[in-house]
């Protein structure tokens, strides 16, 4: 077998020079028939939570004591099985930032209206999507969030200066539409598009002033 000499031999596997056994650990396994084996474990034991509490009962025709519930069931109950829903331990993890991205770098957008464009990585905010801008005097594209499954990193990077602290989530939060009634269903829908806030255009000013001659300073 393969060149070596056999020297020890039992009735089930046997050896070749140098300790090498010529079956596997589940080849042995399997022509000992473990598999068949019945595997008996030893469970801990475990105390019964007590769900009754005995109750002092007075009168002499009464039998004493009774067997009280510790939880009450329910008076009324559904007239259909209602599915309970199961427990979520699933914890909300932070988005791993990719390597080739941080606050400065020269992304490209590969998706949206400005797609083809570049832009510059002002920072990753706490919902996991990327803070962009253009800036917007250079090339038109606004405070934006982007996800970074949708942008190319290039090795150009910006140095940025402090930014303001304003620059969240909740600066993209849009306002909830009015339910219509009853009466308002068949009407026309006449509200106006939404237009863009005035502290937005102020923010928009405000970060162009401060990446515009970062930018300028950077040969693309």
């Amino acid at each position: 077998y393969g060149g070596g000499v056999l020297f020890k031999s039992s009735g089930i596997n046997a050896e070749y020079g140098g300790g090498v056994p010529k079956l596997s650990r589940s080849a042995v396994y399997k022509k000992r028939g473990m598999y068949k084996r019945a595997k008996v474990q030893v469970k801990p034991a475990v105390e019964a939570a007590p769900t009754h509490k005995t109750k002092q009962v007075q009168g002499e025709k009464n039998g004493g004591t009774r067997q009280v519930p510790l939880a009450r069931k329910p008076r009324f109950y559904p007239t259909e099985d209602c599915k309970k829903p199961l427990n979520n331990r699933r914890r909300v993890k932070p988005t791993k930032l990719r390597s080739s991205i941080s606050p400065g770098t020269v992304l490209i957008l590969l998706a949206g209206v400005h797609r083809g464009k570049r832009v510059v990585c002002l920072k990753q905010l706490p919902s996991g999507l990327l803070l962009v801008t253009g800036p917007y005097k250079i090339n038109g594209v606004p405070l934006r969030r982007v996800d970074q499954a949708y942008v190319i990193a290039t090795s150009t990077k910006v140095e940025l200066p402090a930014l303001p602290d304003s620059l969240t989530d909740s600066l993209f939060k849009r306002k909830a539409k009015p339910t219509k009634n009853e009466k308002d269903m068949f009407v026309e829908n006449s509200t106006e598009e939404p237009k863009i806030s005035a502290e937005k255009i102020a923010l928009q000013k405000e970060v162009d002033a401060l990446d515009v001659p970062a930018v300028k300073r950077v040969d693309m």
